[in-house]
């Protein structure tokens, strides 16, 4: 097993716990609520009909059945990629339970090879799931697929961790960061500006954050840098 197999593995275990433990919108986990962030951007949309929306990593819908249920009247589409058979079974579940099935359209695949349409889409949504993919120039790829597959006016929104450092809760001892692409925080801006250049930058943060996970009954210190950025394509890219 290399080092992409053996991180993708222990997400995998790490994923299929939190969905088998904690259930959509359930307090006491990262499941709890929607990104405000996401949600917020819906509102572009107000009034609008037909919209077309890609989630990139969708998990079990935790943002996907939120921003479905604003489109159920209106004729809207949300296609969910992720490439964890549990969680797209229990997102067809949750879909169901919400009254959004019809809305929901998954697609179990790897992110990094996945084919976005050109112009397909007025809200492209990836959140904690680029840094993912198995090597920084699929990483490119996968950023230029999305530039792309935008609508003219069209909003993207990514969340993604840089300098993550796991540490051992209990010895204190720095641990290998299971993290497939682990960037820099500012070449990783530097990229996105590159990609989306010529794009309006809604927003750009940087969130220092730690939290707490489990990684085989061991509890572990999570650090990272969040970066969210948030553009809209023009007339030029």
């Amino acid at each position: 097993m290399n080092r992409i197999e053996f991180i993708r593995n222990e997400e995998k275990k790490y994923h299929d716990f939190c969905y088998t433990h904690y259930s959509l919108f359930e307090e006491g986990s990262w499941l709890a609520k929607p990104v405000k962030t996401v949600m917020d951007l819906m509102e572009i949309f107000d009034g609008k009909h037909h919209i077309q929306v890609l989630d990139l990593g969708c998990g079990v819908g935790r943002n996907s059945i939120p921003i479905a249920e604003k489109l159920k009247d209106r004729h809207g589409k949300v296609v969910c990629v992720d490439f964890l058979e549990s969680a797209l079974e229990k997102l067809n579940v949750y879909s169901s339970n919400y009254g959004v099935h019809h809305i929901i359209h998954p697609e179990k695949a790897d992110i990094g090879d996945y084919c976005i349409p050109k112009e397909q889409y007025d809200f492209v949504v990836a959140v904690s799931s680029l840094e993912h993919v198995e090597s920084e120039e699929v990483f490119e790829q996968v950023l230029h697929r999305i530039a792309s597959g935008t609508k003219l006016n069209g909003v993207t929104c990514l969340i993604i961790n840089s300098e993550v450092q796991e540490i051992d809760r209990v010895s204190g001892e720095p641990l290998d960061a299971l993290m497939e692409i682990n960037l820099p925080t500012d070449y990783l801006i530097a990229k996105l500006h590159h990609v989306f250049q010529n794009w309006e930058v809604i927003s750009e943060l940087i969130k220092p954050l730690e939290y707490e996970i489990t990684r085989n009954k061991k509890s572990i210190l999570l650090k990272t840098n969040a970066i969210t950025f948030v553009a809209r394509k023009g007339n030029e890219t």
